[in-house]
């Protein structure tokens, strides 16, 4: 370990990042943990490089140690840490706050926690230039709208003066990418920074970093669980296993002939990258089939239309939409943010009533339903939210959150319903020992699996599944896909499947709808529509999936 240095300054000659056997450890409860051991790469001036695995693998901790980011009970206890030659392994946060934003600089993952909500885009913008100096007010007014600029946020001036609950998740995002290169660093991490994104604004974003790289001759590690973009977008991958390398080199070759068992997995799991795609022959054949020849659910013209204060006109959040999902077979909704999946959802629920138009389910318009007859044809109908944490009562046990929904439909006596909530627990693959538990106790993959095994407790018709693996890491969303399928073939359960991942969507779904701002834009066998789309958004929504040059290599 080396001393405290003295002076502040950047080598544009040396490499932007080396790092050497770089071992960092936790203090919990009086005892320290070690999360990462014996990390080493380099890293030149405009090169990428992807820290890859799950939850818990180190990669977080590995960048936020490179750019002196580590929580308060968080220490390197071995290796070297060296920023455009200069030694930081010691820095102090005084050091460090000389240094940040000026040299090196971080794209957080959520843009709605990350950005002070009581300051003004423009003032937040501003704060970075300030802090170091970078130029007078003036000057720093007219950086800020060249800022947003640059970063394609439309009406800078008007923005520069919103507040961030005004914009849009991708907007947010944008202008973290703005605070990031307001004093062009040499040095970007970017942790998991698109993974929440639809996938032409996580394009746009991508692309906006590639070109700050080619231009300024940044260096970029890219923290994803994302096989994908690590494979558009970077030269170099490292990935990491219980804070362990498991293998590093050349990205393209790395994911192509993977070494270890490890990364050969999360390849495997990448839907991006799978080859395993139904055909359109495929789907007809299973429609034809006795058991999927009921139309479970059906959407006749739909329109949802809401109140909005201030505004003559109500907002249309559907606009004439129409499509059917048969039995025991996947639909899928797809869209950016605003075009209505949600919104569908929440009336096939029977939570929203259509404005005109049918919204079906079992042959039963669900907007006709009122108070215990709604509430009945519910039981035959259940929802799997994104974040199974949020949707889970923190105060209760795993069993008794599962055993919930019988309580309340009355169903069973209190022996029946114990054995069926240890059924749907054994059903979800989760071992009896978790039913004492708490939410708080399990991983994301073990509590989306005891959100399933609430829903599926009922023995519903539908489910409809809400982002229901989009924040999970590959392996555990291949887990919980291969699930819902088994659930699905045993007993026939009809899936309302909504998702920005259209590489999942594409695994998964046999039939697909398309939709953009409320509207219909195109929808059939989800096989044809990959493979030969008509309408340029889903042209366009087709080609900013990543990682499809090497899934079709």
């Amino acid at each position: 370990m080396t001393s405290r240095p003295a002076t502040l300054h950047w080598n544009d000659a040396a490499p932007a990042v080396e790092v050497e056997g770089l071992a960092v450890a936790y203090r919990v409860r009086g005892e320290e943990t070690v999360a990462v051991r014996d990390v080493s790469f380099s890293l030149g001036r405009g090169e990428t490089l992807a820290l890859v695995g799950e939850s818990g693998s180190g990669k977080t901790t590995t960048a936020q140690a490179v750019i002196g980011l580590l929580a308060a009970n968080g220490r390197v206890i071995e290796g070297s840490i060296r920023l455009g030659g200069q030694d930081v392994t010691l820095w102090d946060q005084r050091q460090w706050r000389a240094f940040h934003g000026r040299h090196v600089a971080l794209i957080p993952q959520d843009p709605h926690y990350s950005l002070n909500p009581v300051k003004r885009i423009g003032d937040s913008l501003a704060e970075v230039m300030r802090i170091h100096r970078a130029a007078d007010a003036p000057v720093i007014r007219r950086r800020v709208i060249e800022l947003l600029e640059r970063v394609d946020i439309p009406d800078p001036e008007v923005r520069a003066r919103q507040y961030p609950h005004q914009l849009s998740g991708g907007m947010k995002q944008r202008v973290l990418i703005a605070s990031a290169i307001a004093l062009r660093p040499e040095l970007i991490v970017a942790d998991e920074a698109t993974s929440a994104l639809d996938v032409t604004v996580q394009k746009t974003i991508l692309d906006l970093i590639d070109e700050l790289r080619r231009e300024d001759g940044t260096a970029v590690v890219l923290v994803t669980h994302d096989l994908a973009v690590a494979a558009d977008r970077t030269s170099e991958v490292l990935v990491l296993k219980g804070g362990a390398v498991q293998e590093q080199g050349p990205t393209a070759g790395v994911l192509a002939h993977p070494a270890s068992a490890y990364t050969r997995q999360l390849v495997d799991d990448a839907p991006a990258l799978a080859d395993a795609v139904r055909s359109s022959e495929d789907v007809r054949l299973m429609m034809a089939e006795p058991r999927h020849a009921d139309t479970v659910i059906s959407v006749e013209h739909a329109v949802k239309e809401f109140t909005v204060p201030g505004r003559r006109d109500p907002l249309r959040a559907v606009d004439d939409v129409s499509f059917s999902a048969r039995r025991g077979m996947t639909h899928a909704l797809v869209g950016e943010s605003g075009s209505g999946k949600s919104t569908i959802a929440r009336m096939v629920m029977g939570f929203e009533r259509a404005t005109s138009g049918q919204v079906c389910v079992g042959g039963v318009d669900m907007s006709s339903l009122r108070g215990s007859a709604l509430r009945d044809a519910r039981r035959r109908l259940q929802m799997v939210y994104q974040n199974p944490f949020s949707s889970l009562d923190p105060r209760q046990s795993i069993h008794s959150i599962i055993e919930e929904p019988l309580r309340n439909y009355g169903l069973g006596s209190r022996s029946e319903r114990a054995q069926r909530a240890r059924d749907a627990l054994d059903l979800v693959a989760l071992p009896a020992t978790v039913a004492d538990r708490r939410a708080r106790e399990l991983s994301g993959g073990q509590r989306q699996r005891v959100a399933i095994a609430r829903a599926i407790v009922l023995d519903p018709t539908v489910m409809v599944l809400d982002e229901a693996v989009s924040a999970l890491d590959v392996t555990v969303q291949a887990g919980i896909l291969d699930l819902l399928n088994d659930i699905q073939q045993a007993f026939s359960t009809t899936y309302l499947f909504i998702s920005h991942d259209l590489a999942v969507v594409r695994q998964v779904a046999q039939t697909v709808t398309v939709l953009r701002r409320g509207a219909l834009v195109e929808s059939g066998v989800a096989e044809d529509i990959f493979e030969n789309p008509k309408d340029p958004y889903t042209i366009a929504l087709l080609e900013a999936i990543p990682g499809r040059t090497v899934a079709h290599a």
